[in-house]
């Protein structure tokens, strides 16, 4: 990785089913990551491997039913900040500098 593309490590240490199904589809219709996403990196790392959007839905639902709107807000708000952040980390401006060379494989097994 050069110092001008900083990456964010994935913690991955094989090809995974998402990269399979971007592939498979071949821009022809949008791939939407739903399932696991908890933190902004999560998010980030869906989006570098090529997925149109990312839901959030579950951690809304325990945040309503722990504080109310409140608790919404806030379950939205830090993977939103933990997103931003690690955008500026990786030198992504705009979500379409956000690609594959972003995110680097973990050694670690």
């Amino acid at each position: 990785m050069s110092p001008e593309k900083p990456s964010c490590p994935t913690g991955a240490t094989r090809p995974n089913r998402e990269t399979e199904i971007v592939a498979a589809a071949r821009g022809r219709v949008p791939v939407l990551f739903d399932g696991g996403v908890r933190r902004g990196t999560d998010s980030f790392k869906a989006l570098a491997l090529g997925a149109t959007a990312v839901g959030i839905g579950r951690p809304q639902i325990w945040g309503l039913a722990a504080f109310g709107q409140p608790g919404v807000e806030a379950v939205i708000d830090i993977p939103n900040r933990e997103f931003e952040q690690l955008m500026r980390q990786s030198g992504s401006p705009t979500l379409a500098t956000i690609t594959r060379e972003r995110v680097v494989a973990s050694t670690r097994r």
